[in-house]
C-alpha cells in the first residue's frame, strides 16, 4: 500500500522574502541574531580545516531567516580554527560558500566558557527549567561569569548596531541578562528573545538566588517568545510573584520600570517552533538519500554489530531514537521500557531492532558524563538479558550525525521514539514526520511541546514503564492503513506550520510592536479583542501568537 500527501505550500525562502521585502517587512532595519551557539565552526583536522555545522535544531530553524534578511549572526566561537577564519572584529572572512549573512564571533576565555556555559547555563539554568528531577547547582562564581559574558555580548552587539535601526533577536537561556543591557545601550533597537526551553512554575524557579536579576534582564525585551502558552503563563506568574511590575493578563504582557525612559512593556507570546518541512522532505526523497536509507536498513535490521543482516531478518522492524546524550531526553526510561516490552510482549523477541543514536553533549559537565556511563550500563543490561545467538536488541551509536544524514535514518525507520522527560518543543519529532516513510510511526512523550500539536503520534508517559512498553508494542503491531493515515495527518500539521510560518509570526509581532510604539495615543484608546491566556491544564494546540499580537498593544 502506498500513501501520498499532496500539499501546496509557499516555500520557506519565499515566505521570508515576502516578509522582508521593501515596505513589507523590517522597514529598513538590520536583522541581528544573537546566540551562544554559532551556526557553523571552522574545525582543524590535521592539515585540513573544515566548516562544520553543530547538531542543533536552532541552527536549522534560524539560518533561513538570517539568510533571507542578509543579516548578522553574533555567537561564541567553538571551533579550534575559528580565529584563523575571522578578522580582528571576529567577523568571518571570507564567507563560506552558500552563506549570505555575516557571522561575528566572540572569543571567550577557557575560564569564562567553563563558568558561564558549563556552569551557570548548563548546571544551573538547564536543570532548573526542566522538570527531570536533576538538582540544579547555584555557584556564585558561575553567576558572576554569566553576568560578565552577557556584558561581553552586549558590547559586541552594541558595536554592531551602532546608531542604526535594528532588530536584535536573542536566542535561549544563555543570554538572559543581555536584553536589559541592550535596552540601556541601544534604545533605538527592537529587542526580541526566544526562550527555547520550558519555563518552570514560580515555586520551582524561586529557589534560584538570582531569580529577580534574570527576570529583570528578560523584561528588557520588547517581545519574549516561548513554545507554549503554558510556559508564557508560568513566566507571567513568576514575574507577578517576584517583581513590582504590572502583569497585563489580557494582553499577555508585563509593564515595568525597566526601560531606559523609566517604563517598558514586554509582550509575552507563544510561537510553537517548527522545521523546514519541504526542504527536509525533498532531501529525504532524493535517489541518493533513498539508497542510503535502504543501506542502513540492510546493515542494522537483524544485526547487533552493524554487519550485513542475516537471512530471515527481512521482516524485522527498525526502531530508532535520535537525541543529544542528555538526562532530560529520557534515554534510561526508554531502555527500561524496551526491556519491559520483551517481558510483556515476548512475541517481539528477535523481531525488532532498536538503534539508539545519541550525540555526546556537554561532556565537561560531570552529570552528563555520569549519565552517559549509566546509559552504557543500561544498554548492556538489556542486551545481556534478551540477546540470542543471532540477535542483539539494542545498538547504541554515541556519535554525531549530520542533519541530512539523520534524515536518511528517519527514512529507514519503521518507527521513531521520542522519550523526553520535559522538552520545550522537540524538533526531532517534526523532522521525522517530514523525512520518514509514509507508513512509519511516531512514538512521542506527552511531556514534549510537540505533543500539543502532533495528536496522531502514539503518545505515552516515559515514566510509566509498562505503559511505555505497551505503546511501543502498539506502534509495532499497528495495521498499515492506520499507520499511513496517522502519518498523513501528521504531515498536514507540520507542513502547514513550518519554520517559515513560525518566522513570519515572530517578525510580524516585532513589526506590530514597533508600529504600536510609534502611536501610543491610538493604541491606548483601541479596544482590546485579545483572548485571555489559556488555563495551564489546557492540552489543546497552542494558538500561534500573531493574531493576539497584531491587535492593539496598550502603552
Amino acid at each position: 500500500m502506498e500513501c501520498r500527501l499532496l500539499v501546496f505550500m509557499v516555500g520557506v525562502k519565499q515566505l521570508l522574502q515576502d516578509l522582508t521585502a521593501s515596505g513589507g517587512g523590517l522597514e529598513g532595519r538590520r536583522f541581528i541574531i544573537v546566540s551562544n551557539r554559532q551556526p557553523f565552526a571552522h574545525v582543524r583536522h590535521g592539515e585540513q580545516v573544515r566548516v562544520e555545522k553543530p547538531p542543533s535544531g536552532l541552527t536549522l530553524a534560524l539560518e533561513p531567516i538570517v539568510q533571507a534578511t542578509s543579516g548578522t549572526w553574533i555567537a561564541a566561537s567553538s571551533g579550534n580554527a575559528d580565529a584563523d577564519a575571522s578578522d580582528a572584529s571576529g567577523r568571518v572572512r571570507p564567507r563560506p560558500a552558500g552563506v549570505e549573512y555575516d557571522l561575528r564571533r566572540i572569543f571567550l576565555t577557557a575560564k569564562q566558557q567553563q563558568d558561564y556555559y558549563t556552569g551557570f547555563s548548563n548546571s544551573t539554568l538547564w536543570p532548573l527549567c526542566h522538570i527531570a528531577y536533576h538538582q540544579p547547582r547555584f555557584e556564585e562564581r558561575w553567576w558572576k561569569a554569566y553576568v560578565q559574558v552577557n556584558h561581553i555580548f552586549a558590547d559586541v552587539v552594541a558595536d554592531e548596531v551602532k546608531d542604526q535601526p535594528a532588530v536584535v533577536f536573542i536566542q535561549d537561556f544563555h543570554l538572559a541578562i543581555l536584553p536589559q543591557l541592550l535596552r540601556e545601550r541601544c534604545p533605538q533597537a527592537i529587542i526580541a528573545q526566544f526562550w527555547h526551553i520550558p519555563w518552570p512554575n514560580p515555586e520551582a524557579f524561586r529557589i534560584c538566588p538570582w531569580r529577580r536579576e534574570i527576570l529583570r534582564g528578560l523584561l528588557g525585551n520588547d517581545l519574549l517568545g516561548f513554545h507554549l502558552t503554558y510556559h508564557c503563563n508560568n513566566f507571567l506568574d513568576t514575574v507577578d510573584r517576584e517583581l513590582q511590575a504590572r502583569v497585563d493578563r489580557e494582553a499577555t504582557a508585563v509593564v515595568s520600570s525597566a526601560g531606559h525612559n523609566g517604563r517598558s512593556r514586554t509582550s509575552v507570546a507563544a510561537f510553537p517552533m517548527s522545521v523546514d518541512y519541504h526542504r527536509i522532505q525533498q532531501s529525504a526523497r532524493q535517489p541518493a538519500a533513498l539508497m542510503e536509507a535502504e543501506n542502513l536498513r540492510h546493515r542494522f535490521v537483524g544485526s547487533g554489530t552493524g554487519a550485513p543482516r542475516p537471512a530471515g531478518a527481512t521482516d524485522r522492524k527498525l526502531v530508532i531514537s535520535v537525541e543529544r546524550l542528555d538526562y532530560s531526553k529520557g534515554i534510561l526510561e526508554r531502555l527500561a521500557a524496551i526491556g519491559r516490552l520483551f517481558e510483556r510482549h515476548p512475541e517481539w523477541l528477535e523481531k525488532v531492532d532498536f538503534v539508539h543514536i545519541a550525540t555526546p553533549s556537554r561532556t565537561t559537565v560531570r552529570a552528563y558524563r555520569d549519565y552517559a556511563q549509566a546509559v552504557d550500563r543500561a544498554v548492556a543490561r538489556v542486551n545481556a538479558t534478551h540477546s540470542t545467538a543471532a540477535w542483539t536488541p539494542v545498538r547504541a551509536l554515541h556519535i554525531y550525525v549530520e542533519p541530512e544524514k539523520v534524515w536518511n535514518w528517519y527514512r529507514a525507520a519503521d518507527a521513531v521514539i521520542v522519550s523526553s522527560l520535559h522538552d520545550g518543543m522537540n524538533l526531532v519529532a517534526k523532522e521525522f514526520v517530514a523525512a520518514g516513510r509514509d507508513d512509519a510511526v511516531l512514538v512521542l512523550s506527552e511531556f514534549t511541546g510537540a505533543a500539543r500539536a502532533l495528536h496522531e503520534a502514539v503518545q505515552m508517559n516515559p515514566y510509566a514503564t509498562d505503559g511505555f512498553a505497551d505503546a511501543i508494542a502498539a506502534a509495532l503491531a499497528m495495521p498499515e492503513a492506520e499507520r499511513c493515515e496517522r502519518m498523513r495527518r501528521l504531515r498536514w500539521r507540520v507542513a502547514h506550520y513550518d519554520i517559515g510560518v513560525w518566522a513570519r509570526e515572530i517578525l510580524r509581532a516585532i513589526r506590530q510592536r514597533e508600529f504600536d510604539a510609534q502611536s501610543p495615543q491610538f493604541s491606548a484608546a483601541a479596544p482590546s479583542h485579545r483572548p485571555r491566556p489559556r488555563a495551564q491544564h489546557d492540552d489543546d494546540v497552542d494558538e500561534p501568537a500573531a493574531t493576539r499580537l497584531t491587535r492593539a498593544h496598550r502603552q
